[in-house]
C-alpha cells in the first residue's frame, strides 16, 4: 500500500525542482525608451505606452534607459 505513494512523491518534488529551476534561470524583461507620436517626448517603460508611442530605441536593463542590454 505504501509503495504507491512514492512515485506521487517523486512526481511532486520533481515537478516542484523543474519549476524552481527554470524561475531561476528567468531574465527580467528589458526595458525601451518610447518617443511620443505627438510631441517627440521619450518615456522608458518596458511595454508600449499605447499607439501614440514608437519605440525609439534598443533594449536596455534599467528602469532610467541608461545601461544597453548588450545582445546576444
Amino acid at each position: 500500500m505504501m509503495l504507491s505513494q512514492y512515485p506521487l512523491r517523486a512526481l511532486a518534488v520533481g515537478t516542484l525542482l523543474t519549476g524552481l529551476l527554470t524561475s531561476a534561470l528567468a531574465a527580467p524583461a528589458p526595458w525601451f525608451k518610447w518617443r511620443s507620436k505627438l510631441d517627440g517626448q521619450l518615456a522608458c517603460a518596458q511595454v508600449s505606452l499605447g499607439s501614440g508611442w514608437e519605440k525609439a530605441s534598443a533594449p536596455y536593463k534599467d528602469s532610467r534607459c541608461e545601461k544597453l542590454a548588450h545582445a546576444k
